[in-house]
């Protein structure tokens, strides 16, 4: 059995998860309404939550699963990106448990953990596909060709695009987080009723700063009665501005890339419309779209463990760049 943890942003994870991907168990303190009041995640809050979090949520995850520690062969722990003192929480229990234990650790990228939670069961994806991995802080396009590696085809120039949904809502009066928020309202409204800009940049890049601007504007140009009559259109069209973005570079990837295959991953791919939008498309499940542990644990089967006491020197990196 292999045990994640997970502590990149506002959740706690843990799960534990078998060699062949199956989810034993799989825990989430989520942090969403501790930090709603402020409209978005404050990083030092955040670390103080996971370091009351962590203990309990570990041991939960080990009892869902029926397991104890003795059953834990490797431990795989996010690295980065993310938030540098949540990560830290992370890591340093991981290194904690691993030395204590004896037990090998995966130190693994939050990246590369979205990607490999298509490979879990019971229907894991195989490679080779073009990965569209849109979350809170990151948007880009991946060549996946082995388990355990990608190269990077495309990102965002500005916004990620779950960022975008949550700015958008705050935007509309909605509060945190915008993305299920921006979901639900726009079932009700039209997503022709405003042309919002669909960014054209080069190469299979995203740039989702100029729908924002054109959010505002339109918010601005309203007064609150109009507003509130024109919510739910708002809120649709600039979804659909979002999608269609999304979907349409997508596919400008996989046939650069010469693959039939697509693949959706990270908390954006839980929108409804997205999905929608690639019926094709092999996504993440709901339960794994956003943060998790299962998804690091199951990229942990695919990368080399480092043994202590090597593995307590390795270190959190707040960016993708930093890795």
């Amino acid at each position: 059995m292999i045990l994640g943890i997970e502590t990149s942003c506002d959740e706690t994870a843990a799960a534990v998860v078998t060699w062949e991907g199956r989810v034993l168990s799989s825990v989430v303190a989520s942090q969403a309404d501790l930090h709603a009041r402020y409209g978005g995640v404050v990083p030092e809050v955040a670390s103080r939550r996971h370091l009351e979090l962590v203990g309990p949520v570990i041991r939960e995850a080990l009892a869902e699963a029926g397991a104890g520690m003795s059953d834990i062969e490797r431990i795989g722990v996010t690295r980065g990106p993310g938030l540098i003192g949540a990560l830290l929480v992370g890591l340093s229990t991981a290194k904690a448990v691993a030395w204590s234990r004896g037990i090998p650790l995966v130190a693994v990228d939050h990246l590369e953990g979205h990607v490999a939670s298509l490979y879990l069961g019971p229907e894991p994806v195989e490679p080779p596909f073009t990965c569209l991995l849109a979350s809170g802080g990151h948007t880009l396009l991946l060549a996946v060709k082995t388990q355990g590696s990608s190269e990077r085809l495309g990102r965002t120039l500005d916004d990620a695009a779950g960022e975008a949904f949550d700015k958008g809502a705050r935007l509309l009066g909605l509060g945190y987080p915008g993305g299920p928020a921006i979901d639900a309202l726009a079932r009700v409204g039209d997503p022709e009723a405003f042309a919002f800009p669909v960014a054209r940049v080069p190469g299979l890049d995203f740039s989702f700063s100029g729908v924002k601007t054109a959010l505002l504007y339109a918010v601005r140009d309203l007064d609150d009665d109009g507003l509130e009559e024109r919510r739910a259109d708002l809120a649709a069209s600039y979804q659909r501005a979002i999608v269609t973005a999304l979907s349409r570079r997508l596919r400008e990837a996989a046939e650069r890339a010469g693959t039939d295959r697509l693949a959706v991953v990270g908390g954006v791919a839980a929108n409804s419309e997205l999905r929608t939008a690639l019926p094709d498309a092999a996504l993440a499940p709901l339960e794994l779209c956003t943060d998790n542990a299962a998804m690091i644990a199951s990229a942990a089967r695919f990368a080399d463990p480092v043994s202590v006491p090597e593995a307590l020197v390795l270190d959190a990196y707040a960016s993708a760049s930093a890795a």
